[in-house]
């Protein structure tokens, strides 16, 4: 088991790195994409795992020249997404990071879904008891790669930036990570990487 003392705060990602929901995820942006005209590039979709939604579509109009509304198609994503009837699963490994440091390091999860989709799957899985702070889309003005998501969470946890390690599944989060000032470990397929 990953030895985290030298930390005084750990920070997780949600979607990918604590639960397994990426994949239900990439299957609502894939129709998302088909019933608005984007063409569908798995590989990048996924690269932009921890981006909120709306700037998600922001970047797409952009990428290919289309002036959608994000706020429509943002909606009909969720309601994809919805539809799937997806019930999230733990990943394990860094859930057995985040059951063995309970109660002694404060955690928290800074992630780029919106706030009631958060609560939902962190409800859903039993962890939403386990950690001291949430920070989603809904509570900032700027999504990751900008650091701004995991400053707030070490603020609410009390614990300076540079002293938490954050846990990510995405580039992205890990350039939102090594902004903030802190040290990050990567989660790839379910599987912490050191």
């Amino acid at each position: 088991m990953i030895d985290l003392s030298a930390y005084q705060g750990i920070i997780f990602d949600m979607d990918g790195t604590l639960i397994d929901s990426m994949g239900s995820h990439l299957q609502a942006w894939q129709k998302a994409c088909e019933a608005y005209g984007y063409p569908f590039d798995y590989d990048y979709m996924y690269s932009l795992g921890g981006i909120p939604t709306v700037k998600t579509i922001e970047m797409l109009n952009e990428k290919f020249g289309l002036d959608h509304d994000p706020l429509v198609v943002a909606k009909d994503k969720h309601q994809f997404w919805v539809d799937l009837q997806h019930q999230p699963l733990v990943i394990d490994e860094t859930v057995a990071v985040l059951e063995k440091y309970h109660g002694v390091l404060p955690m928290g999860v800074g992630t780029g879904a919106d706030r009631e989709h958060a609560i939902d799957h962190l409800t859903d899985t039993n962890l939403i008891n386990k950690i001291g702070a949430l920070v989603t889309a809904s509570d900032v003005s700027k999504g990751k790669p900008n650091p701004e998501t995991f400053l707030k969470v070490a603020a609410l946890l009390g614990v300076e930036p540079s002293q938490c390690v954050v846990f990510e599944d995405t580039q992205i989060g890990y350039q939102a990570a090594k902004s903030a000032g802190m040290d990050c470990i990567m989660v790839k397929d379910g599987k912490i990487q050191l």
